[in-house]
Parts: structure tokens; C-alpha cells; sequence
């Protein structure tokens, strides 16, 4: 049975950095790209950055380009989520997604609050 558990996540002052991690099981890892998504109260989910299963290309959103980085260890099974100079209007849940064709997972996610 496919498994995401995500960690990490926890109360954070302005500026402060964060590293989320993101442990799969159940399925073969190295086949899916790897995505951090993230929802904020009262907001839609959104995307934040996504990591290829083949090349490790990245992609992000535009908010937290340069600021956040995406990486994976497929030898560990984990993905990670460097979070940098972090902003109050990125507290959220965040939640990992393993997606391939016709396939997606969800974690159960973590929150991540950001002080003023």
C-alpha cells in the first residue's frame, strides 16, 4: 500500500528556514515526479514546487523561487523541501504528491507556521 509521510513542519520566526521531508513506501519511488503542495486556511491547495522522476528537473512557483528548494534521494526513498527566508503568508499545511501517469498520492501533511 502506497505511503507518504511527510515531517518537519513546526513554528518558524520570520527569516527562519525550515527542511521538510517527505518518506515514501509501497510503491517503486524512483518511477514518480515528486511534488510539495501546500494549503493555507481558508485557501485552495496550492502548487509549490515539483521534482522529475527521471532527470530531477524543478519547477516552482513563482512566490518562492529562490527561496525554497526541492530535492529527492531515491536511494532513501525521500523527498526533500528546503524552505529559506520564510514569510508569514507561507504558513500552510504542506503536503507531498507522488504523481505518474494516471497515478497520484497524497501525504497526510505537516503544518508549517510562520511568525511575525
Amino acid at each position: 500500500q502506497a505511503q507518504l509521510v511527510e515531517s518537519g513542519g513546526g513554528l518558524v520566526q520570520f527569516g527562519g528556514s525550515l527542511r521538510l521531508s517527505c518518506a515514501a513506501s509501497g510503491f517503486t519511488f524512483s518511477w514518480y515526479t515528486m511534488n510539495w503542495y501546500r494549503q493555507a486556511p481558508g485557501k485552495e491547495r496550492e502548487f509549490v514546487a515539483t521534482i522529475g522522476s527521471s532527470d530531477g528537473s524543478t519547477n516552482y512557483r513563482d512566490s518562492v523561487k529562490g527561496r525554497f528548494t526541492i530535492s529527492r534521494d531515491n536511494t532513501k526513498n525521500t523527498v526533500y523541501l528546503q524552505m529559506n527566508s520564510l514569510k508569514p503568508e507561507d504558513t500552510a499545511v504542506y503536503y507531498c504528491k507522488a504523481t505518474r501517469p494516471g497515478v497520484n498520492y497524497w501525504g497526510q501533511g505537516t503544518q508549517v507556521t510562520v511568525a511575525s
